[in-house]
């Protein structure tokens, strides 16, 4: 093999190791919350939830109109689903489970004080 051979298998194989950790796919899902045991103004709360998918890397942002934004992180387990917790401050935390399939129905859900759950949309 020549120098030149050799220098541009390792450039090819930098480059498709680029491409495929630089491949992402972004979910979204907006709506109103549930109310859960002891609670009574869910339906009144508007959150939206971004997650993002590199690799097996899940990001999470939410945010519920009128509050600051949150967010999580966790890896996909089998099947593409997910499981965490999320911080909120002042000691509370919210329970996050999903779900992402390439094109198949991705879902999302947080639990606490209010139930926030839906179907992600591929953006």
């Amino acid at each position: 093999m020549t120098k030149t051979t050799i220098a541009a298998g390792i450039l090819a194989a930098v480059l498709f190791a680029g491409a495929a950790s630089a491949q992402q796919a972004v979910y979204t899902w907006t709506g109103a919350g549930e109310n859960v045991r002891g609670a009574s103004k869910c339906p009144g709360y508007k959150m939206t939830i971004n997650v993002t998918v590199q690799g097996t890397a899940v990001k999470g942002e939410f945010q519920q109109e009128g509050r600051e934004q949150r967010h999580f992180e966790t890896t996909l387990g089998q099947g593409g689903a997910f499981k965490t917790v999320a911080k909120l401050g002042q000691g509370n935390s919210i329970d996050v489970v999903g779900t992402v399939k390439d094109g198949g129905e991705s879902k999302i859900m947080l639990d606490g004080y209010c139930k926030f759950e839906g179907k992600l949309t591929r953006k």
